[in-house]
């Protein structure tokens, strides 16, 4: 039986071919969300490892939201993604790049963790059907409304990349503990890191390239943000990844690693410096601005991002020393 459309009238079937030619083709996850003015090119760590390189310091407009990094890998059977950049929009020219270099679909995404620069673009991979992974203590963070009020503010500091448009997605998957998983004959290995930068801090190490993506774990190239985070923990979680001794280490922010254990040195280093200078003033009694403003920062100052993040850096930690003195006393 012949399909009913070539059973239409010829001039039917004229209109509705006619009509066929004016409605728009299948769009891209690129032209559902603004386009970037930033360069966003590919480096290549392995043969089938990649990652882009945000511009250092801290989100700006500027920057359009791209100061943080990301990385894929190529599988015989699919891409695996680490982190999504910081806006729906970055996310979507990640994906563009990702596509001029592979007709492999984009089949995962693993988060490192929730802060905004690192996974605002899932929602334009999640838009192109890939699936979202991330550490199950993610559960608590959406449980809050940090989420909600991050948002509205870069809906300020970065429109029109993140707009009315822009959604916080939650993971498809949650993970706990070491998680693996073999894609396309690679195989990879989730490794849970937290607490460290974020209670929710995941890695993830491709076993046949030896390369490691540490996410926030270790900067390179700039003072890291530190925040609310557990700088002791952190510091223990630096020494496993010293450890696993990859050949190659992908870093959240800064250029890639080629000899971990001695790039760890800088976050090292300063966490090490910012527990030391913090802690000496709450054993005598000082205040943190006589503190901060009687330290000799020259170690850290010269490098991006100091301006914008050491202070607060600097008075989170006290914070946390001053918590520490406290429960040590208990």
């Amino acid at each position: 039986m012949l399909p009913t459309w070539s059973r239409l009238p010829p001039f039917a079937l004229a209109w509705l071919l006619a009509l066929a030619c004016l409605l728009p083709g299948p769009v891209t996850a690129s032209e559902l969300f603004e386009s970037v003015g930033v360069s966003i090119e590919p480096i290549r760590v392995t043969d089938r490892v990649y990652y882009v390189r945000g511009q250092a310091g801290m989100v700006s407009s500027e920057n359009e939201g791209f100061n943080s990094n990301a990385g894929f890998v190529i599988t015989d059977d699919g891409v695996v993604v680490f982190d999504a950049l910081g806006t729906p929009a970055l996310g979507a020219a990640l994906l563009e790049r990702i596509r001029s270099i592979t007709d492999q679909p984009v089949r995962r995404i693993i988060v490192s963790h929730y802060h905004s620069d690192h996974f605002y673009g899932t929602q334009a991979f999640k838009a192109a059907g890939a699936e979202i992974w991330a550490h199950e203590s993610v559960r608590s963070y959406l449980a809050t409304e940090a989420p909600a009020a991050r948002l509205a503010e870069r809906r300020q500091s970065l429109w029109p990349w993140v707009n009315e448009k822009s959604r916080v997605l939650a993971p498809d998957r949650y993970l706990s503990g070491t998680t693996r998983f073999t894609m396309g004959g690679i195989d990879f290995t989730i490794l849970p890191a937290g607490p460290a930068h974020t209670a929710e801090d995941i890695m993830m190490l491709v076993e046949q390239e030896s390369v490691l993506f540490a996410g926030d774990v270790m900067f390179a190239g700039r003072v890291p943000f530190v925040g609310d985070a557990d700088s002791r923990a952190w510091l223990g979680a630096l020494d496993r990844l010293a450890e696993i001794a990859p050949g190659h280490v992908i870093v959240g922010h800064g250029p890639h690693s080629d000899d971990a254990p001695a790039d760890i040195d800088l976050t090292r280093r300063y966490l090490r410096f910012l527990r030391k200078t913090m802690g000496a003033a709450i054993e005598d009694l000082e205040t943190f601005d006589e503190v901060y403003g009687r330290t000799d920062w020259s170690g850290f100052s010269h490098l991006p991002a100091f301006d914008a993040a050491n202070r607060g850096n600097a008075y989170n930690t006290y914070l946390l020393m001053q918590r520490e003195a406290l429960q040590a006393g208990d």
